[in-house]
């Protein structure tokens, strides 16, 4: 008897802990919900501002590039031999400067929304179910980066294999291999849960510094791209005033890099006190914090790469550039009797136009 009491006891009490884990995890898995809502409406409003920005700022190109085109038409159409000889070479010139103009054609990020529902749910569910905590993912996790820009807010990546990865105090240290995207989203969410936490007004700055840094990278991606398309498919020259451009800009980006970086490590002590005293509410902090300066690294190694790649094409540029001066002057001077020898033969066919003209009107009459 006492052992069948003491079962319906166990019985009773099992039920009870069921019931309120499975209400616990209702609450969680609610309030979860909410903020991957508010986060995935986040990235659409600003995915949607920004392709509406690209799509207007396209539309304005269009009313340039119908006049030229209607230009061109009517250009090739009515010129003869000689005015295109004389102003071929100036519209096409005008089409080129409107090819360089820093347009930007491609959209700087996807249109795909990811929220990491699943990872998140279980994240929320991890205090509940006492699973094992991730600190030794996140303390053993190697420094080593990859060579690509993980898929994220960046669509254009340059691949080259043979960029050394930066050698001062920024290599160091422990990383986390947490894509970007996944780091944006992590913060999305924990920006949405409206907590007013020194790493939450420390995660707002980041981005905003983080998003700058990224958009002048990818400025300069653009360039270095253009300029080695040309170089290689085209085969047209290239001013080279604008490898020292680049150039110079890329130290700029990396003093400007290595000074975030810095400010962003000052903080770690800060932070470390705080992670020390709760760390469960404070895990997916650090796998941002740890992911932010992976990025950073991920970035000045692509700003390496586009300095390597510059230099290298640097001296083909100038070979070029040195040939083309050689040329323009014979190019010139072949092209004034070229001309002149055209509107002699247009002249004499009029001239014999018009005897044949008269000698018809002197036989009618």
């Amino acid at each position: 008897k006492a052992m069948i009491e003491e079962v319906r006891n166990s019985a009773s009490e099992e039920e009870a802990a069921i019931n309120s884990l499975f209400s616990r995890m209702q609450e969680q898995l609610s309030e979860r919900k909410k903020t991957l809502l508010k986060a995935v409406q986040s990235q659409h409003e600003e995915k949607e501002k920004a392709f509406k920005e690209q799509l207007a700022h396209l539309a304005s190109l269009l009313p340039t590039l119908q006049v030229h085109l209607v230009t061109c038409s009517a250009f090739l159409s009515s010129a003869n031999k000689a005015e295109f000889l004389d102003l071929g070479y100036q519209l096409m010139e005008r089409l080129q400067r409107i090819v360089k103009l820093p347009h930007r054609l491609r959209p700087a990020q996807t249109s795909k929304i990811n929220s990491e529902y699943r990872a998140e749910f279980a994240r929320c569910l991890e205090p509940l179910l006492m699973l094992s905590p991730r600190r030794s993912m996140v303390g053993s996790a190697g420094g080593g980066g990859s060579t690509a820009l993980p898929g994220g807010q960046c669509s254009k990546t340059l691949m080259v294999p043979s960029c050394p990865p930066p050698s001062d105090k920024m290599s160091t240290g422990p990383m986390v291999k947490k894509p970007t995207m996944h780091r944006y989203i992590s913060t999305k969410v924990l920006l949405a849960e409206g907590r007013e936490t020194p790493f939450a007004e420390h995660c707002r700055n980041y981005e905003n510094t983080y998003r700058m840094l990224q958009t002048e990278i990818q400025g300069l991606k653009d360039q270095v791209q253009e300029l080695h398309r040309d170089l290689t498919k085209h085969h047209s020259l290239i001013k080279s005033e604008i490898m020292s451009e680049i150039l110079q800009k890329s130290l700029q980006m990396d003093v400007q890099i290595a000074a975030h970086y810095s400010a962003v490590e000052m903080m770690r002590s800060v932070f470390e006190e705080v992670w020390e005293e709760t760390y469960q509410r404070v895990a997916n902090e650090q796998e941002i914090y740890e992911a932010q300066l992976h990025d950073l690294l991920q970035l000045r190694q692509e700003n390496s790469c586009l300095s390597n790649i510059t230099k290298q094409i640097a001296p083909y540029v100038r070979s070029i550039a040195k040939v083309k001066e050689r040329l323009e002057p014979r190019i010139s001077s072949r092209a004034v009797p070229r001309q002149f020898s055209c509107c002699r033969q247009n002249s004499f066919s009029l001239g014999s136009l018009q005897a044949k003209l008269s000698g018809r009107s002197l036989n009618v009459q």
